[in-house]
């Protein structure tokens, strides 16, 4: 019951958002599994919503912009994975969870100062080389790519579906890593096929609530998320 809890709340979020289940999933699930269970359920998890929001809402998707995000975050990814290995664990999340609540409330407080009309190279390298690092390191992909969209001006559809076109891949990549490596076993997939009936109705009941969300609060819920993201990251590193 704790284990379908779980997995209802994480894709309500990430349905209706576009990304976050993981912060919430992966501390929460390993309460109640062991950790070597609680992460390949959640990647598994995180593939079947992108999967199923990408064919709910292919109309929705930039694909460019998804394509050039994808493109550009896999030379960070690396970076990520040595600032992960031989950097200061302490300061790479007190900095992550600081310019995450700097940015947000910047955000919430000037408005969205860039705004793009088309897709832009240098800004794709940015926000994707920056997705990627920051997935490297902590697995937490979204803020660099919240910025782009926000800069791009996609409405709230727009926005879940084009992020799914991102994450589907980049889980695929990570799933196939787990199979390789033998984590995907029975333990895992017997969570896995008990949580799929609660994922399935949050997926859509998230969708629906994407559809109701006007821009402006959609984004005010986006970065209420990141300061909460950021804080988590900050209270985690110090406690």
């Amino acid at each position: 019951i704790s284990v379908l809890a779980i997995a209802f709340i994480a894709s309500l979020i990430r349905s209706t958002f576009g990304f976050g289940e993981s912060l919430i999933a992966v501390p929460l699930l390993i309460l109640f599994l062991p950790v070597e269970v609680a992460i390949p359920l959640s990647v598994l998890l995180s593939v079947v919503i992108a999967f199923m929001v990408v064919l709910q809402d292919h109309r929705q998707i930039h694909f460019s912009s998804a394509k050039w995000l994808i493109f550009f975050a896999l030379p960070g990814i690396p970076l990520g994975i040595m600032l992960l290995v031989y950097g200061s664990e302490l300061f790479i999340k007190l900095g992550l969870g600081i310019l995450m609540i700097a940015y947000a409330l910047y955000a919430l407080l000037a408005g969205n100062t860039i705004r793009l009309e088309k897709d832009s190279k240098f800004w794709l390298f940015i926000c994707g080389f920056t997705s990627g690092v920051f997935g490297g390191a902590y697995g937490i992909n979204g803020p660099p790519l919240v910025a782009y969209g926000n800069m791009r001006q996609w409405n709230a559809r727009h926005f879940r579906a084009t992020l799914q076109a991102y994450f589907l891949p980049a889980s695929l990549v990570g799933l196939a890593g787990y199979v390789l490596k033998g984590f995907i076993n029975v333990a895992v997939l017997k969570y896995f096929f008990i949580s799929l009936p609660a994922v399935i109705s949050a997926v859509f009941l998230g969708r629906l609530l994407n559809y109701r969300l006007q821009n402006d609060s959609f984004f005010r819920y986006i970065y209420g998320g990141l300061i909460l993201i950021g804080l988590f990251l900050i209270g985690n590193t110090l406690k």
